[in-house]
């Protein structure tokens, strides 16, 4: 049985959960998320926990059922949470800065790019360096720190470039004389 999927999910103060077959809500102190799922999963609350059943044993099942808890699990924690993404930027003159909502970004080019944000998520600045991407979902958070990376992605030789904090640059030895 899968450790992950058997785990239940607890629910904290000030969080309500609403399940409607397949489809589940979450509100909580941030925000409001909700996700549909395969319906071969049986999502059930008992005891202020969330359970995720598979019905049989076969791969099909067990692969979904880790996915599923693992989903909820994540709306619960956006909610409460949230979530938050660290980027780094590294070059001489490569930059960063909010203009009202929006990320603007320096990074070599003849012009700055502009990031403008996903609902429910927000750009955080507090060196030029560094931005910071907070929100409720954890994809959407996901995917908005891999479209600023993808601005200027680091290469090997100087590691200019946008990265991840958590990101190792394997760095290679440039040409010999």
């Amino acid at each position: 049985m899968s450790r992950i999927g058997r785990a239940p999910i607890t629910v904290p103060d000030g969080v309500e959960v609403t399940i409607d077959g397949s489809d589940v809500t979450v509100k909580g102190p941030r925000g409001k998320l909700a996700g549909s799922y395969s319906p071969e999963m049986e999502i059930v609350r008992e005891d202020g926990a969330i359970l995720v059943k598979r019905p049989t044993n076969q791969k099909h099942h067990r692969s979904l059922h880790g996915l599923t808890r693992t989903l909820i699990a994540n709306m619960v924690e956006g909610v409460t949470n949230g979530f938050k993404r660290e980027l780094e930027i590294n070059g001489v003159g490569y930059r960063a800065t909010l203009k009202g909502n929006d990320l603007e970004v320096l990074v070599g080019k003849s012009h700055p790019e502009l990031v403008k944000p996903e609902p429910d998520t927000s750009f955080e600045v507090p060196k030029p360096t560094q931005v910071i991407v907070h929100g409720i979902d954890k994809q959407v958070v996901g995917h908005l720190a891999a479209k600023i990376r993808a601005l200027r992605p680091p290469e090997p030789y100087k590691g200019k470039g946008i990265k991840y904090v958590e990101e190792h640059i394997r760095r290679k030895v440039g040409k010999r004389a």
